[in-house]
Parts: structure tokens; sequence; C-alpha cells
């Protein structure tokens, strides 16, 4: 095939290239994960289905809430994205998309988020999720993240939103299962992403950015993963008493699998302290793993 040939090939890639470009500036695995708590929180809300119409409408709008969180973060760290190896590759520091762009589109993202929750869902849910996205793409992308070594549990208030979003957009309030289960998820995101951010922490190190893997020793780094592990499993069973109609459909799997991640993070903690290759991975992998697993537990206790 001649040169002449390629051309309209190569031409017709592009408009593909820059939007999946916009859409991986979204980080679609993190909303995704995000969402993965928004559903079961909606139906623990309700008691069962909370209605198609509400439930697409409450996962479109957080979805987009969650997309614009992260592609503000993206705009506002693509100085360090340029230094790590792990975001190098990001959309605006490749030079897909301009900086100003990207800016654009997540505040355009924001504000669709807060049309389609305000419209469609209630009140409480849309200020929650305008409070979600500031909390993440303002105080903690911009003011926190490079600044204290606790960002991470910052990050983490936000990250666990999704939950109160949904149970506000069936309910239009809050109550103490709603409560709970933001709990589980924000005491479950420490270990996950103290894992990640071990994983990457020389990365951080050379952009600057004082993760808890950075600035603290493995070991401690480990102790406290084990610790919010153990804080999840605690929290976890509390919404066994606290939910009304919550079985042991929901109890067993939150005991088994809360003693599996427990047992994961002491496992790590282990071999930090032989000196061994720790593969803090396998403890992010198993994260996931137990919040998928822990959501459809308590769909099926719904449901049952």
């Amino acid at each position: 095939m001649t040169a002449t040939a390629q051309r309209p090939v190569l031409a017709a890639r592009r408009p593909m290239t820059v939007l999946r470009s916009y859409v991986s500036l979204t980080k679609p695995k993190l909303v995704e994960l995000l969402l993965v708590t928004t559903l079961p929180a909606m139906m623990l809300a309700d008691g069962g289905w909370p209605g198609t119409g509400l439930v697409v409408a409450t996962l479109v709008g957080g979805m987009l809430a969650a997309g614009a969180a992260n592609t503000i973060n993206c705009w506002f760290d693509r100085d360090i994205d340029r230094l790590m190896s792990r975001t190098r590759d990001r959309p605006i520091p490749s030079g897909v998309i301009r900086p100003r762009a990207a800016l654009i589109f997540g505040v355009l993202l924001a504000w669709v988020s807060l049309v389609v929750l305000g419209v469609f869902t209630t009140p409480l849910a849309t200020a929650l999720a305008a409070a979600a996205v500031l909390a993440y793409s303002v105080v903690y992308t911009m003011v926190l993240k490079r600044r204290t070594k606790h960002n991470t549990v910052f990050g983490g208030l936000p990250g666990a939103a999704p939950v109160l979003i949904g149970w506000a957009a069936v309910t239009g309030s809050l109550a103490w299962p709603a409560v709970v289960f933001f709990g589980i998820v924000f005491c479950w995101q420490m270990p996950h992403f103290y894992a990640l951010a071990s994983r990457y922490r020389y990365d951080y190190f050379r952009a600057g950015v004082p993760m808890l893997s950075v600035v603290a020793g493995p070991v401690s780094v480990g102790r406290q993963s084990v610790a919010w592990a153990w804080a999840t499993l605690a929290v976890s069973l509390l919404m066994w008493p606290l939910t009304p109609g919550a079985s042991w459909v929901y109890l067993v799997p939150a005991v088994v699998l809360g003693a599996w991640f427990v047992l994961e993070s002491h496992q790590w903690l282990a071999r930090v302290k032989l000196g061994e290759e720790h593969r803090p991975m396998r403890l992010f992998s198993v994260s996931i793993t137990y919040m998928t697993l822990l959501s459809i537990a308590l769909v099926v206790d719904v449901l049952v």
C-alpha cells in the first residue's frame, strides 16, 4: 500500500484516538469501581429495585461527576504526571490533549452531572455529588496531595461519597446503613491505595508527592494497611445489626471476605518485615475482589 493510500486510514484514526484520550482522562477503571458501591447502596435504601430510570440517572450522573473530578485531577497534576512512568503517557503529558481543553472538558462533565442528578434524583444527592467533586478536585488534588502524607485519608472521603449519593438519590435523606457502608468503603480505600502507592513509590518520590510509602518505611505502611483492613472488617460487621432485614446472606460473606482481606494485609506486612519482595499489588488485587464481592453480597441479601 502506498503512502498516499495510507493517509485516509491514519486520518480516520485520529478522531478515535482523541476520543479515547478524553475518556481516559476520566479514569474509567476508577469510575467503574466507584459505581460498584452505588447500586448496592440504592437497593439497600429501597429494599429492592429502586426503578430503572432512577438507577440509570444516578449511575450516569455519578459516573460523570467522578469523571469530572478525575479529569480536573489530570489537568492539575499534568506537571508531576510527566515525571512518573505510570502517568507520563496520559493524554495531557503526551500532548494528545491540551491542558485548557482538558479543564473545559472536566468542568463541562461536572455541570452535566449535576444537571442530571438535579433533574432526575434529589437535591441532597445533587449536593453530595457537588461536594464530592469539589473535595476531590480542589481540596485533595490542589491543596492536600502535595502537602501531607495523610493525603490518602482525605482523598478517601470523596472516594466513598458514591454510597451516600446512591442512598440519597432514593430516599432524599441519609440513615445509619448509608453511614456504615460509607465507613466500609472509606476504610477499605487505605490498604487499597497504600498498596498501589507502594508499588509506585519511586514515581511519587521523583515527583515530590509525599505519599505515605514515600515518607514512611515499608513496615510502617504495612502496619497501617493491617490496621485499616481490620477497621474495614469491623465496620462491615456493623452493617448487620444496623440494617433492618439484614441476614446471614450478607453476614457470612462479610466475615469470610473480611478475614481474607485482613489475612492478605498481614501477609504483606510479614513479607516486608522479612525483607522479601513484598508484592503490594497482591493486596491491591485482593482489595478490588473484596469490595466487588461484598457489594454483590449486599445486593443478594436485599433481593433474598
